[in-house]
């Protein structure tokens, strides 16, 4: 597991931006974490890396919005918050989208048991401390991940 501390909301769409450079076409990321707690925010920073994110809306009543980047690559940002199983999320045809572009999947936890086996998984926490601070737990289940993360979160290459 790795660690990140968010400062502010700049603090996290900045990281999600440089996160969003190592990104590439069958990526899946999981946003878990309370309301308000950060998962737009975060998806805003992928979507700033790809020249897109002033056109960002949470997709909390169509399930999912679609992006398309001028480099060809399509970014797929659900929420999945309002389903009432995962056969819903068949039915919309959701697991189609997992090879077609990047998959940003606020709630994912509640389908996390239907998803390919290579996601990173962001959990992220308030501090009780500081209302603008977040605990950004981040699980990396690749060697691929993983490497992204070191690189990201250390400057290791």
């Amino acid at each position: 597991m790795f660690k990140y501390i968010s400062q502010n909301e700049n603090d996290t769409i900045n990281f999600a931006c440089k996160l969003a450079n190592y990104l590439q076409n069958g990526d899946i990321i999981i946003l878990s974490g309370d309301l308000g707690s950060g998962k737009t925010k975060f998806t805003q920073g992928i979507l700033k890396f790809f020249s897109l994110d002033t056109e960002i809306s949470s997709p909390t009543f169509t399930i999912v919005n679609e992006y398309n980047a001028p480099n060809n690559t399509n970014i797929y940002h659900f929420d999945v918050y309002r389903l009432a199983d995962i056969d819903e999320f068949y039915a919309l045809g959701g697991d189609e989208y997992f090879d077609n572009g990047i998959c940003i999947i606020e709630w994912g936890e509640l389908i996390e048991s239907i998803l390919p086996k290579n996601y990173l998984k962001i959990t992220f926490e308030r501090d009780p401390n500081n209302l603008d601070k977040r605990i950004l737990n981040i699980y990396a289940n690749s060697d691929r991940f993983k490497n992204i993360m070191e690189v990201v979160l250390n400057g290791n290459s």
